[in-house]
């Protein structure tokens, strides 16, 4: 018996470090635990009564990132404290590796959340969202430029922990003049779309939500990012264009100072149509109308054809949803007006008699 307990003895001894230190670093990530579940807390019952908006985007933007996170500081900051467990080399790299994505990623995510705290101050769900535009889209592509360098700093400071990838990293300096050309040349198109991207975020030719006619489509922008434009088609469709056919291509913008947009009706008719009585019929028509802002509702005489009369019916609208709405109402008032009320104004064929 003697000799079996002296053999668990020697036994324990040999495992006993490796067992305590295992135990300090269990007691780092219970404490790492704790704090993830104090921020928490202190979300649901601090941040939640002041500002319910902000404490609810981070707990589902940030609190998934830093329940790991916090652990494995824990598990770093105690690490010293072991006496074999530090001694292993690499574990100290992959410990580093692994905190450094996790506060990559967390950035990442409080990058959203600052996304969501402003974009609540600017809603784009108004009808003069014209400020709010402005800001979504020159923050979208920011955001997208942030995420991107700091993704590309967070993959540097992982490489940066292995001998092998840091001596990897000077032998690609040494050859980044020759690399850069090469790269340069392959991906000019890309680069360009790039640089496109900043330029449109700086000077804004389009914006989300604008209303544009390209490609001989009438639709909206739907999606920026650093590469490609989404326009969302009237039919439900999706145009997708690079992002430098923007600053390259002539485009219509029905949007691109205010939302306010003038809607025209045309009108085909006979030289007898009483001009006066539908001008008449075309304010009844918008007066008390959901989509007329009150600005203007006239009838011009646009064109004296050889064998018609061609009459301009413009009306005004917050936006261009409305207009086309209104458009709509106001043509199909006007013609029945017409065909009810004046049905020899309506467009004819005159033939002189024969000889």
């Amino acid at each position: 018996m003697q000799e079996t307990a002296d053999i668990v003895d020697v036994a324990w001894q040999a495992v006993r470090p490796w067992a305590e230190g295992l135990g300090i670093l269990g007691i780092g990530a219970a404490a790492g635990l704790l704090a993830a579940f104090a921020v928490r807390l202190a979300l649901n019952l601090v941040l939640a009564r002041r500002d319910p908006a902000l404490a609810d985007s981070l707990r589902r933007r940030c609190m998934g990132v830093l329940a790991s996170f916090l652990p494995l500081l824990g598990i770093y900051l105690a690490l010293p404290a072991t006496d074999r467990l530090v001694e292993i080399p690499w574990l100290h790299a992959v410990l580093v590796s692994l905190l450094v994505f996790h506060a990559g990623f967390l950035l990442v995510r409080l990058v959203r959340v600052l996304e969501d705290a402003l974009g609540r101050r600017l809603q784009m769900d108004v009808a003069d969202n014209l400020q709010a535009r402005k800001f979504h889209t020159q923050f979208r592509i920011l955001r997208q430029v942030l995420t991107l360098i700091i993704w590309l700093l967070t993959g540097a400071a992982i490489l940066l922990q292995f001998d092998g990838f840091r001596q990897f990293g000077q032998g690609l300096l040494a050859s980044a003049g020759i690399a850069s050309l090469v790269i340069g040349f392959a991906a000019q198109r890309t680069l360009g779309n790039l640089i496109a991207g900043f330029q449109i975020a700086l000077t804004q030719p389009i914006r989300l939500d604008d209303v544009v006619v390209v490609e001989n489509e009438w639709g909206r922008i739907e999606e920026i990012t650093l590469t490609y434009v989404v326009v969302k088609i009237w039919d439900e469709r999706r145009l997708v264009l690079p992002i430098s056919y923007f600053l390259e291509n002539p485009f219509t913008n029905w949007t691109r100072s205010s939302a306010e947009i003038l809607g025209t009706v045309f009108l085909h008719v006979d030289y007898t149509v009483p001009v006066d009585a539908l001008r008449a019929e075309l304010e009844r028509l918008v007066r008390g109308h959901e989509d007329w802002d009150e600005r203007v509702a006239e009838i011009i005489a646009f064109e004296a054809r050889p064998t018609t009369y061609e009459l301009r019916a413009l009306v005004s609208a917050r936006d261009s949803g409305a207009a086309w709405r209104l458009r709509c109402h106001v043509r199909e008032g006007l013609v029945s007006f017409l065909q009810r009320e004046y049905p020899e104004a309506l467009p004819r064929f005159r033939v002189g008699d024969c000889p």
